[in-house]
């Protein structure tokens, strides 16, 4: 038995993967404690709820939602009665048998296992530590469950890589592709609670790189008026394209309530990561010189921060926006700064390429001068400078010297050493 514990800032995100599962008849709920319903009355809100509680009594605590995957043998066939037990030995071994907790058991690989999903937030507002819970109450509770089960036995570094955990993935949704609901909402769990945007710009700056737009319609729209939201796909032209989705047709309702919860909250969550995002511009001037625009924006991608400039219908730029997908951060331009603004930015770039163009006109009329101050005795004569009176002359003088002395040197050690010679006969 393989046992892979993983800790995330996102409940929903956690119970919607194994819904989903659900949805796709590859996946049971075949087992949950410490809930106020039995297993087969519990809804989506009963489940989410009751965690959920649990996780509002220690804000503080961030990484507050626990996915578990117990992964077995291909060879064992396990009946789903084994597979709660085993559930419950595991969580009672690990410290979290107190906790309410969901056991769902998927179909969609070629190796039995089970996802539990709970928080490590306890009734009295606690935390469970979570710090080498794998390589330390995980492991022996591991090799227990192996002996009393008669398991097979498995080593962790060995085959984690098998089973790890999948992640949603999230790729750019394609209007006929996949079903648009479906496609929106992993979008959506994958960005709105994990970036940091502090209005419906920044956080449509980060979907458009999805094809998805949030959308309140026009001022005298029904929709805008009655704060209302919806969800559309995006074509390649970042077009709007087929049917809107309310945003109360999700199952988190991510209509703007929601969303101005989130700004408010996102809003000082991001202020400590302006300074990378302006190091990140301000380094690209410096290691190119007289780069354009779009060459700044290059350059910016390579350190993983995407740039969105506003235009407007003849392709003046008005505003600029960054998205640092490191740090999972967006700023608009004006708020890091007025350097950083759309404005100040191509000026910039203006000026930087106005002096490197100076630079290198500079560079080719010193290059011209010295041409054309060559002398024409230079080309004839091979030599490198110009010719200076009794200069040849001076020039045999001091060889010839040096020449000399040479010589001379020479000629006294060797009648130093010849008398030398006479001393040693005599």
């Amino acid at each position: 038995m393989v046992a892979i514990i993983k800790s995330s800032g996102s409940l929903r995100n956690i119970i919607h993967y194994n819904e989903n599962k659900l949805k796709q008849n590859v996946a049971q709920l075949i087992h949950s404690l410490n809930f106020a319903k039995d297993t087969d009355q519990l809804g989506f809100t009963d489940k989410i709820g009751t965690l959920q509680k649990l996780t509002s009594l220690n804000e503080r605590t961030k990484l507050n939602a626990v996915h578990i995957s117990l992964n077995f043998d291909p060879s064992e066939k396990l009946d789903k009665e084994t597979l709660q037990k085993i559930a419950d030995s595991y969580m009672q071994k690990i410290g979290f048998g107190d906790q309410p907790y969901l056991v769902y058991q998927h179909h969609d690989s070629g190796h039995p296992h089970i996802h539990l999903v709970t928080t490590n937030i306890q009734r009295n507002g606690k935390r469970i530590k979570m710090q080498n819970i794998g390589r330390n109450q995980s492991e022996k509770a591991r090799k227990e469950i192996e002996k009393e089960y008669k398991l097979v036995q498995a080593h962790r570094e060995q085959l984690k890589h098998v089973y790890e955990l999948k992640p949603i993935n999230v790729q750019k949704v394609q209007y006929g592709k996949s079903e648009t609901k479906r496609a929106i909402t992993n979008v959506l769990d994958a960005i709105l609670p994990v970036y940091k945007y502090a209005s419906l710009p920044e956080l449509n700056a980060v979907l458009h790189q999805y094809n998805i737009v949030a959308d309140r319609g026009s001022e005298n729209s029904r929709t805008y008026k009655s704060n209302g939201l919806v969800y559309r796909v995006l074509d390649d032209k970042g077009q709007k394209i087929g049917a809107p989705v309310k945003a109360s047709a999700f199952y988190n309702k991510p209509g703007l309530k929601f969303l101005r919860e989130k700004f408010a909250h996102n809003e000082p969550l991001k202020q400590r990561h302006k300074l990378r995002v302006k190091n990140a511009i301000d380094l690209s001037f410096l290691k190119h010189k007289g780069q354009s625009l779009d060459e700044m924006i290059k350059a910016l991608q390579k350190e993983k921060i995407q740039v969105v400039l506003r235009q407007n219908d003849k392709g003046i730029i008005y505003g600029i926006t960054y998205i640092d997908n490191q740090n999972k951060c967006v700023f608009n331009g004006s708020e890091l700064g007025k350097p950083y603004s759309a404005n100040q930015l191509q000026e910039r770039c203006r000026q930087e390429q106005t002096q490197t163009q100076q630079q290198k006109q500079h560079q080719q009329d010193i290059k011209q001068s010295v041409i054309l101050n060559q002398s024409p005795s230079k080309k004839q004569d091979g030599n490198t400078g110009p010719k200076i009176p009794g200069m040849k002359d001076a020039f045999k003088e001091l060889i010839q010297s040096e020449s000399e002395g040479s010589l001379a040197a020479e000629l006294k050690n060797e009648q130093i050493r010849r008398r030398k010679r006479k001393r040693l006969r005599h």
